[in-house]
């Protein structure tokens, strides 16, 4: 058995990529964080924002009192919070390298993680390259990849949870995946289920190239033809255009058999892009 639950996602209305998986031996948290962007627009987070940050941080600290095993990728706010720690006790933990394959950044926010969580998780382990057992679920970790299209924001781990002959992969912050190491590790592993931060297009022409994008849209097409649910989230989804500029993709996708959505289609609940339309929710006041 496997199952996978979304906890908090980009398509729920904040900045996250939590997720919950439950397999016949153990209960996994991937990266406990939420944050919402400081400005788009040049407006602050509405208010309808922030309360629902607090309502999904919530959702994620029950289940990491749930979860036997929490999984940093990496050292950003919206995938852990170094502010409360405690969420971490008694847990099983493995995180991103805090000194290896990091950017300046990161390994500062990783020395402050590290001395927050000192004594309270029961084992604590490098991911990077990894694989571990907990019965006959296997957790395994890409070697480190890009955080986006070069190592300017450092680098994350991927992961492969597997049981039963069932399997989910979560990429983290590939942006993309625009780079052929990001998309192998989702190739090779051929989950049932991959959550796949999708290209950062709202950046386009600023901070994302038109030729990053083309790459992931070949890489994307890849991957649907070997992994039959593919859930594309985060950085995509503060882009109202995403459906449009991905429309290649989900072409692909149903030409061969596959499925693409975002997390809250996953839940079948309502896509709610409350960073994207941020101007509207300040508008209706």
């Amino acid at each position: 058995m496997l199952e996978v639950k979304p906890l908090a996602f980009d398509s729920f209305g904040v900045r996250s990529m939590a997720t919950f998986v439950e397999t016949d031996d153990v209960r996994i948290l991937i990266d406990a964080g939420v944050s919402l962007a400081p400005s788009r627009y040049g407006l602050p987070p509405h208010e309808i924002e922030l309360q629902r940050e607090r309502e999904l941080w919530e959702e994620i600290k029950k289940h990491a009192q749930l979860a036997d095993v929490l999984i940093v990728t990496h050292y950003h706010y919206d995938h852990h919070d170094p502010n409360e720690p405690e969420i971490y006790r008694d847990k099983t933990v493995y995180i991103k390298h805090p000194k290896e394959n990091i950017n300046k950044s990161q390994k500062e926010r990783a020395e402050f993680f590290l001395q927050k969580l000192e004594g309270l998780p029961r084992v604590l382990e490098i991911a990077d390259g990894h694989e571990f057992r907990h019965g006959s679920t296997v957790v395994k970790f890409s070697p480190p990849v890009f955080h986006g299209t070069n190592p300017r924001l450092g680098y994350v781990v991927e992961v492969s949870i597997s049981c039963g002959g069932e399997k989910l992969v979560h990429t983290s912050d590939v942006e993309g995946p625009s780079i052929e190491a990001q998309a192998k590790f989702p190739i090779e592993e051929r989950p049932d289920i991959l959550i796949v931060d999708g290209p950062m297009t709202y950046m386009l022409g600023y901070r994302y190239s038109k030729k990053s994008l083309e790459l992931s849209i070949e890489n994307l097409k890849k991957i649907v033809e070997v992994v039959p649910t593919v859930i594309v989230e985060h950085h995509l989804l503060r882009d109202l255009r995403y459906r449009e500029l991905l429309s290649e993709v989900y072409a692909h996708a149903e030409s061969v058999g596959a499925k693409v959505i975002t997390a809250a289609e996953f839940l079948k609940r309502d896509i709610e892009m409350l960073e994207a339309r941020r101007k509207e929710l300040y508008e209706k006041v």
